[in-house]
């Protein structure tokens, strides 16, 4: 068996070129929601990923991905991996989320 290596196909053609227009350097972008509240009373966030082409979220504290949409098995991993490893400073960061100031003027 051969590997494919298509580049005609249109998703990879898209990858790269939103890749080279944001002059990407393989970085990822990563927002965390506000911390919310279950009918349990359990607390918990959502972290996204993107790099202008793919997105992934996860929830903390379970710290799994939730939905993807173009990241590798093994990517999935290393995020979940991620928020693991950082997940103290993660929920820190949703606690300081005001989303009232959203609704604020300026």
């Amino acid at each position: 068996m051969g590997e494919n290596f298509d580049t005609n196909n249109s998703d990879i053609r898209k990858a790269l070129e939103a890749i080279e227009k944001n002059n990407n350097k393989g970085e990822l972008d990563m927002n965390v929601s506000a911390v919310c509240q279950n009918e349990n009373g359990e607390k918990y966030a959502f972290v996204t990923f993107s790099d202008g082409v793919r997105e992934a979220e996860g929830s903390i504290p379970k710290c799994k991905i939730i939905r993807n949409q173009g990241f590798a098995d093994i990517e999935i991993q290393q995020l979940e991996k991620y928020m693991r490893d950082n997940l103290t400073q993660l929920k820190k960061m949703a606690a300081g989320v005001d989303i009232f100031s959203a609704f604020l003027e300026s």
